[in-house]
């Protein structure tokens, strides 16, 4: 072969090597930096021995790399094996992506919203892609391998986006169709849990999802799955029916035991003593389990006979071991009423044999309402003295104008309610009507004289002798035409006046300062005249006067008021 010849053959050669392209090369030398390789150019080139620290080489083994460059500034070869991998790996990926296949890789890295996948070359695996069930924690995927679909794949910026949650979908695919085919209402299988909602919890059954409703958790009352359940928890539950056409699947927990409420009336009768443990307390009641699945409430009503007791936490606690005594039973709605106060004597019961009506008692005023005074009859036992029967002749608006908590008082039963546990008591029964004997204390014509007590539009009322009240009617103040009646009297004055009308059905006693001086025969007018006025909403009964008097607002005095 002639020179020439020699000379077109080599430059063909070396018109082969393009750089950018891969090229096989023989390891000439290996130096403590740089690895020598040839490739059949002219000069060798140099590959950094960083890129051979996962594997062993020797001199004269032959491998594939990369034609960076046929001659940098320095007229040395630029070679790279790992760029030669990372094409040749590109390239594949390119194709399994194309063709729709899988890939295999090792989760290298946690990264800012994934993970970091080593698959020949590096791709992105996004959290919301790692998995069916959201991962709580993605380091626990780091250095373990998995088959991975690709899902985008950009050439111009080198990024591969993987998913494993689609290909753990494809098989769920799968084994749902396989599961549907095969099972039947009535099978026990093996689930995880997947999510818990409010309404119950999602069972994973390799690959299919089945519902356990929170009704069918347990035979007991449970407020909400989460107090029995967790996710990824492992339980064995029953298929209670399959709707293939939706792909649905319904499970029951509490059917693998049996149902005890069963024979529930015959474990549990009628007023029969129990004992549990509270597991809840509400502002109605407290829930005793009896034995697992079976919870009794005890209403708060159902705590004392005699102690008001608001709340059942004022007086149980959670885990307490109580005894009560069965009151009722609801086999259909699952429902049993219990009582503790049941436990003890009723007082209740013979009331009426300790506290006969009649009877005159002795007690502590223990509190005050608008209505009345309650009065201490025994420990837990009050009678009430309504404010219409603490006075015979005044008007009492609070009891307060009488009674004082801590008083001690001394009143007669007038009435006892044992279903509704009530003691009526009265303070003015100890003493006779004064109305009873009215007329012979005040007659039409006496003179009689008193303190202004209160004021009212239509009149003024006259605090007398043995605190029997009069009206004097706007009408008797004055000859004269009276707009107001404080432009006349005055709360505490002192008056003299005229009696014109005794009525002791009404308990009224009807009063005129006009009348002072009156002679027989103009008072028999003015009574007259008095009596007229009786249709009118004004003069009405003394008890419906005192009314008015407060609805119209105006001043009266504290220290007497009707």
């Amino acid at each position: 072969m002639s020179t020439t010849e020699l000379a077109e053959l080599i430059d063909s050669k070396f018109r082969e090597l393009r750089e950018g392209s891969i090229v096989t090369g023989t390891i000439q030398e290996i130096r403590p930096q740089v690895v020598l390789v040839d490739i059949g150019y002219k000069s060798e080139g140099a590959i950094s021995i960083s890129e051979f620290e996962d594997e062993e080489i020797e001199v004269g083994d032959q491998i594939e790399v990369l034609l960076e460059r046929l001659e940098n500034d320095e007229g040395i070869v630029v070679l790279s094996k790992e760029k030669a991998a990372h094409k040749q790996n590109w390239d594949k990926i390119v194709g399994v992506y194309r063709d729709g296949g899988l890939v295999k890789g090792k989760v290298k890295s946690v990264v800012k919203g994934g993970l970091m996948v080593n698959v020949g070359v590096e791709a992105f695996l996004p959290g919301s892609q790692v998995d069916i069930i959201p991962p709580r924690d993605l380091n626990e995927y780091v250095g373990k391998v998995y088959e991975f679909k690709i899902v985008k794949v950009n050439d111009d910026r080198k990024n591969i986006v993987l998913s494993r949650r689609e290909v753990i979908e494809a098989e769920r695919a799968d084994q749902r169709q396989r599961f549907l085919e095969t099972v039947k209402e009535g099978d026990k299988v093996e689930g995880l849990v997947k999510n818990i909602t409010d309404f119950g919890a999602f069972v994973d059954l390799r690959g299919m999802d089945g519902l356990l409703h929170i009704t069918d958790m347990s035979w007991g009352r449970v407020n909400h799955p989460s107090e029995m359940l967790h996710i990824g928890q492992s339980l064995e539950v029953v298929i209670l029916e399959v709707d293939r056409d939706k792909e649905r699947v319904s499970l029951g927990l509490k059917q693998m035991t049996d149902n005890p409420w069963a024979d529930i009336e015959r474990k549990y009768p009628i007023n029969s003593q129990v004992k549990g443990r509270v597991t809840k307390l509400l502002p109605y009641g407290a829930f005793v389990e009896l034995e697992k699945g079976v919870e009794g409430l005890v209403h708060v009503s159902e705590l004392s006979w005699v102690k008001r007791i608001t709340r059942p936490s004022d007086v149980l606690k959670l885990d307490q071991e109580i005894e009560a005594v069965v009151l009722s039973i609801s086999v259909k709605e699952q429902k049993i009423s219990l009582g503790v106060r049941q436990l003890e004597d009723n007082p209740w019961a013979d009331i009426e044999s300790r506290f006969p009506i009649g009877t005159v008692i002795k007690g502590q005023v223990r509190n005050l309402t608008p209505y009345g005074a309650f009065v201490g009859l025994e420990e837990g036992i009050d009678g009430m003295i309504h404010v219409s029967d603490m006075s015979w002749t005044r008007k009492i608006n609070h009891p307060s104008e009488v009674l004082k908590k801590g008083d001690e008082v001394e009143a007669i039963v007038l009435e006892i309610k044992k279903e509704d546990q009530r003691v009526s008591l009265g303070i003015k029964q100890l003493e006779s009507d004064p109305w009873e004997s009215i007329n012979d204390r005040f007659k039409v014509g006496d003179m009689v004289s008193g303190q202004v007590a209160k004021i009212a539009s239509f009149g003024a009322f006259v605090n007398l002798d043995g605190d029997i009240d009069g009206l004097i009617h706007i009408s008797q103040l004055s000859e004269d035409h009276v707009e107001r009646v404080k432009d006349v009297i005055k709360v505490g004055d002192e008056i003299t006046a005229r009696v014109i009308k005794v009525d002791s059905i009404e308990r009224r006693i009807g009063l005129s300062i006009k009348a002072v001086n009156y002679d027989t025969e103009q008072l028999r007018r003015e009574t007259a005249s008095f009596e007229a006025l009786r249709p009118s909403s004004d003069m009405v009964g003394l008890e419906h006067a005192f009314n008015l008097a407060t609805r119209e607002n105006e001043e009266w005095s504290p220290s007497e008021e009707k």
